[in-house]
């Protein structure tokens, strides 16, 4: 039987319907963070808009009271990176991600321990950790006396890749500021990790939110190796497709496979956001519609989505009681739906007013 093949605009309408962004849902923060598996978050600020773009009559500060609740936390899990997740996400996805981070810790910093036992090192500012909450400089600092011939930034980094740790608050609050201050995710939320390293679970999480998807595209997605076994044996279980160029495609049954021709509102997605860095191969998202390349003297913008795809920059910048909104690159494409510049002045306008709500003055440029 001839597997079905997904162009990328039958994966786009996939990926967008699976991640809220096809319309806005009604769903609690929480919900939708597990349903997502986890929200991208090395930003503080990036979780909040992440969810503005996805849930209807969003208030931030529900998502600040789960925070500082313990119910969702600050950490790093798939591809080593900080991702707000919940707290019961946090205790399962952790057993799988923790062989990555500690393979992620030799390459940058494995020789500036000049010796030390990371086994060692790690239990010692597990200790330090669980009298107060430390940065990881504090940490480095604390462990010098005990190993003198290492790199304190080196015996600081140690830790947080081979101890699970969260980012406690005020860090991540709504409108917060606070460096990012370490404790143990069992400390920090009174439980012990799952026991087990739930593998096929993620994959299939990973399928519902992100699928139709390739093995490459899972791997990218969390960096996780092995996983080629994995999507063999849950295999009876899925369907499969094609891409254009030829991929073999896993999907969980019933996973949303919306018609290629619904229609997508615009969507401002913050400068990271995992519906863009979860694929191998991101065309399905990123056709070479928009502007390449980063911002005029630095800096990474966020990306603003036009009947699905990628089309323009955009950049908030915040002076002198002034909040100005840019996007940058926007070009009119004669395939684009009626009404397609009204609507990304209303969203944009709409955002400013999320980012922004105490400025005295918002400008929008377009």
């Amino acid at each position: 039987m001839t597997e079905q093949v997904l162009d990328d605009r039958a994966l786009n309408r996939a990926l967008l319907a699976r991640q809220g962004l096809l319309e806005r849902q009604d769903s609690a923060p929480l919900d939708m963070v597990e349903r997502l598996v986890g929200l991208q978050a090395q930003v503080p600020a990036n979780p909040y808009l992440a969810l503005w773009s996805r849930l209807r009559l969003f208030d931030p500060e529900q998502l600040s009271a789960l925070i500082a609740d313990r119910a969702a936390v600050r950490t790093a899990v798939m591809r080593g990176t900080i991702h707000l997740l919940s707290a019961r996400d946090a205790l399962g996805i952790h057993p799988v991600t923790l062989p990555l981070l500690a393979q992620l810790f030799k390459s940058p910093f494995g020789k500036g321990l000049a010796g030390a036992d990371p086994a060692e090192v790690t239990a010692a500012g597990v200790e330090l950790m669980a009298a107060e909450p430390r940065t990881r400089s504090e940490l480095g600092e604390l462990l010098s006396p005990r190993w003198p011939d290492a790199d304190p930034a080196s015996l600081g980094w140690c830790v947080t890749y081979h101890a699970p740790s969260v980012q406690v608050p005020p860090r991540g609050l709504w409108g917060g500021r606070g460096q990012a201050r370490l404790a143990t995710v069992q400390q920090w939320l009174g439980r012990e990790l799952e026991p087990r390293a739930e593998v096929d679970g993620l994959v299939l999480r990973y399928l519902a939110a992100f699928g139709p998807a390739s093995v490459a595209d899972a791997r990218t997605w969390s960096r996780v190796t092995g996983l080629r076994e994995v999507f063999e044996r849950l295999r009876p279980g899925l369907r499969t497709f094609r891409d254009v160029r030829g991929r073999e495609l896993f999907d969980v049954p019933g996973g949303a496979l919306p018609d290629p021709a619904t229609p997508a509102p615009p969507r401002f997605l913050p400068e990271y956001d995992n519906a863009g860095l979860s694929h191998d191969d991101r065309s399905r998202l990123f056709a070479g519609l928009g502007p390449s390349g980063g911002l005029p003297g630095g800096g990474t913008p966020g990306s603003l989505l036009v009947d699905g795809f990628y089309r323009a920059k955009w950049l908030l910048t915040e002076r002198k009681g002034t909040a100005r909104l840019e996007v940058l690159g926007f070009t009119a494409h004669a395939g684009d739906p009626a009404g397609t510049a009204a609507a990304i002045e209303a969203e944009a306008n709409a955002m400013l007013g999320f980012l922004a709500p105490g400025a005295e003055r918002r400008e929008l440029v377009l």
